[in-house]
């Protein structure tokens, strides 16, 4: 893979997919059990795709569709190219949405993982002498692992934290000078908070950047200030999944949008009731075919993410452009009086209120409606009274509809090391 990504003709690229495409048609079928059925019950011959214009013609794959063929075939299913002997790497989703699907690399294929997060060093402006520091427990879940074996391999010193409270940590990356940190959002905030509690200037460590990923937080404007005002850094989002890898970041230059690595996957954003393309410049669901993984493919995969092309790169880069990064997830999504609300857009009215430390969302079902009730804890109690009808205020005026606001004691709510858990549905 060609480091320089960012700066290739746009025909160079299209036909790197093309010649991708093809080999990874090619390798799965039929060795591929779960492709070689589903391409014969479109009545599709796959061999008929040559290339990204043809993408269509395929069928679209679902979580529910890997994960009902993981529940029928234990323990891996049967979306697996070679036989299991081949295969090196195993790991397993958070299981927010339901039972941990687990997935499975073979050594090529994890060679290609960490190859991505090259790329994302590179956009993010990692050079030769960064440090990078890993808070995070390295478990079953993919996290920032191949992140780690990616800046092992350009070199760089790479600290692991896992294991370890959030005060040693901080005295971790503090000790070794760490100049690069990779982690959720939430747990940017959380050591700024334990730092300012311990009386530890997150400002004047070495840290000059921050990679985020696992949920929104890093395309959330006021999420975005606020971790970069506490720690005196940039922060640069990144996306990816378990099933398809890393496969997206922000750049230098344009931390407001997110860039795909297009070489490494075929990006489509179709209307999620139509299913068919969107025009560019409006709001659809992001659908990748995944070019790095014969042994683990997931083709026109619906990822649930709602996003936006624009129509040009400030920086002049090829790469598909997504404005704002992931604007929502289309399951997220819920209508309150009328209103279709994104957890993010409350997020961002939240995080814009300093008084307010943690949150979490309730979602309510009131006389067969959706009713919204908002926990906030604020940073004292003296500044309940008149935080409470200022928040209240705000989410009426940006979002149209009235939420119930209560504050509780300073503490209270939970804190998370890796994806924050802010939205609490009943099950009315």
């Amino acid at each position: 893979m060609d480091a320089s990504i960012d700066a290739w003709p746009r025909e160079a690229i299209q036909r790197v997919q093309n010649e991708r495409l093809r080999a990874l048609i090619d390798a799965i079928v039929p060795d591929n059990a779960f492709y070689s059925t589903k391409f014969e019950h479109s009545g599709i011959g796959p061999r008929s795709v040559r290339v990204v214009d043809d993408i269509h013609r395929l069928p679209l794959t679902t979580k529910a569709e890997l994960v009902a063929d993981q529940t029928a075939h234990p323990p891996y299913g049967t979306n697996l190219t070679f036989p299991l002997i081949r295969y090196s790497r195993y790991h397993q989703t958070s299981g927010t949405t339901g039972r941990p699907y687990r997935v499975l690399d073979t050594p090529e294929s994890w060679s290609w993982f960490a190859d991505c997060w090259s790329l994302i060093y590179r956009m993010a402006g990692l050079t030769k002498d960064d440090r990078i520091f890993f808070p995070f427990s390295f478990g079953p879940f993919i996290g920032f692992w191949a992140a780690f074996d990616g800046g092992c391999r350009l070199g760089n010193l790479c600290i692991p934290g896992g294991g370890l409270s959030t005060e040693a940590r901080l005295d971790l990356m503090a000790s070794n000078d760490a100049t690069f940190v990779c982690c959720t959002p939430t747990y940017a905030l959380r050591m700024a908070e334990v730092a300012e509690s311990i009386g530890f200037n997150l400002k004047t460590s070495a840290v000059r950047a921050l990679i985020v990923a696992g949920e929104p937080g890093g395309n959330v404007p006021a999420t975005k200030a606020r971790i970069e005002g506490a720690w005196g850094a940039t922060v640069y989002d990144h996306w990816g999944m378990s099933e398809l890898g890393s496969l997206a970041a922000a750049a230098v230059g344009d931390p407001e949008g997110l860039y795909l690595l297009e070489t490494e996957c075929i990006a489509e954003i179709l209307n999620p009731e139509t299913l068919e393309p969107v025009d560019v410049g409006d709001m659809g669901e992001l659908v990748v075919t995944n070019l790095g993984r014969i042994g683990f493919p997931v083709i026109r995969y619906r990822t649930g993410d709602l996003v936006k092309a624009s129509r040009e790169s400030p920086l002049g880069y090829p790469l598909l452009r997504l404005e704002g990064g992931i604007l929502g997830r289309a399951d997220d999504m819920i209508t309150i009086r009328g209103n279709n609300v994104f957890p993010s857009s409350v997020e961002a009215i939240l995080r814009e209120f300093d008084e307010i430390v943690e949150f979490r969302l309730n979602l309510e079902t009131r006389n067969s409606m959706h009713h919204l009730r908002l926990e906030i804890e604020p940073q004292s109690e003296a500044a309940v009274d008149a935080l409470l009808p200022k928040v209240r205020r705000t989410i009426k005026d940006r979002l149209n509809f009235q939420a119930e606001v209560a504050a509780v004691a300073p503490g209270s709510l939970p804190r998370f090391e890796l994806k924050g858990r802010r939205l609490v549905k009943d099950d009315g």
